[in-house]
């Protein structure tokens, strides 16, 4: 028997990685990654968890 979900994980999942997809369709490769970059610089600030290693 199941139990009826408050959330789909993989629903979620698929709509946030479409909501990205829609962002960089238009951005050339240094531009989306700068988009990763600042996307990873907010992450840093909203949540304080370091989400990569800091290189030169």
């Amino acid at each position: 028997m199941k139990t009826p979900k408050d959330y789909d994980c993989v629903k979620m999942m698929r709509d946030i990685r479409d909501k990205v997809n829609a962002e960089i369709v238009q951005l050339d490769s240094a531009q989306i990654v700068e988009y990763f970059r600042k996307k990873s610089e907010e992450f840093e600030r909203k949540y304080g968890q370091v989400t990569k290693t800091h290189l030169p």
